[in-house]
């Protein structure tokens, strides 16, 4: 049978790549001042809008986008292409290898090692040189616009923040140790607003590999 889903999720989508494409685009031209206390504050909004941008491109992993595979395959090539120009099949392939081979040796996302370890495998497992080349040129030409200050605090560092944050909320700790169930996933405590402001209800891991298919912003009902 096939699984109906709501095209609200389309909404969602474009709410997020719309907020991250606005604020993105205010802030390369907002003067930057170190000593002004909302520099920080950006600097964090942009790494949440960041992380929402993978997020959206993983629930179109699951087809929680839209019922038209055409618009999930569109909006995750997007959203991975816009997060750090990610490739976004080989993305699908090893996110899916990793729902079928959880907490294993074919697990792309599991490692037997400390957090740093952890974290630099995973980031190397998913990282190509011809992406970090492409995103290298990208920079170069858009510094000719752009002021570079406004580049690095608001576009790189950013989205090299949130990947830390994808990976400590959405994979070092639901994962890290031994689990007694099938999905050897751990889930966080239930305070929805802090598991928002997280991971986007990632934090609800056990949650997300019992029902794949419900998109994060559902995934706090199934808490």
């Amino acid at each position: 049978m096939r699984r109906q889903v709501s095209n609200a999720g389309i909404i969602v989508a474009l709410l997020v790549v719309s907020c991250w494409a606005g604020s993105t685009i205010l802030l390369m031209q907002w003067q930057v001042n170190w000593h002004n206390p909302l520099l920080y504050v950006f600097i964090l909004l942009q790494m949440h809008l960041y992380t929402g941008l993978f997020i959206t491109a993983h629930d179109a992993m699951h087809g929680t986008v839209s019922s038209s595979p055409v618009i999930n395959k569109a909006t995750g090539y997007i959203t991975t292409f816009l997060f750090a120009a990610f490739w976004y099949p080989q993305l699908y392939a090893k996110h899916h290898k990793h729902h079928s081979h959880v907490h294993s040796q074919e697990d792309p996302d599991y490692h037997h090692g400390s957090f740093v370890t952890w974290y630099f495998t995973f980031i190397r497992n998913y990282l190509s040189i011809w992406q970090i080349v492409f995103m290298a040129v990208l920079f170069n030409v858009l510094k000719i616009w752009i002021p570079q200050p406004n580049l690095i605090l608001f576009w790189v560092v950013p989205s090299l923040l949130s990947t830390l944050q994808l990976f400590y909320f959405g994979t070092y700790q639901p994962h890290k140790g031994e689990h007694e169930n099938q999905y050897h996933s751990r889930t966080q405590s239930k305070n929805h607003l802090l598991a928002f402001f997280s991971c986007y209800f990632f934090g609800y891991h056990y949650e997300h590999h019992a029902s794949p298919g419900i998109p994060w912003w559902k995934l706090w009902k199934m808490k």
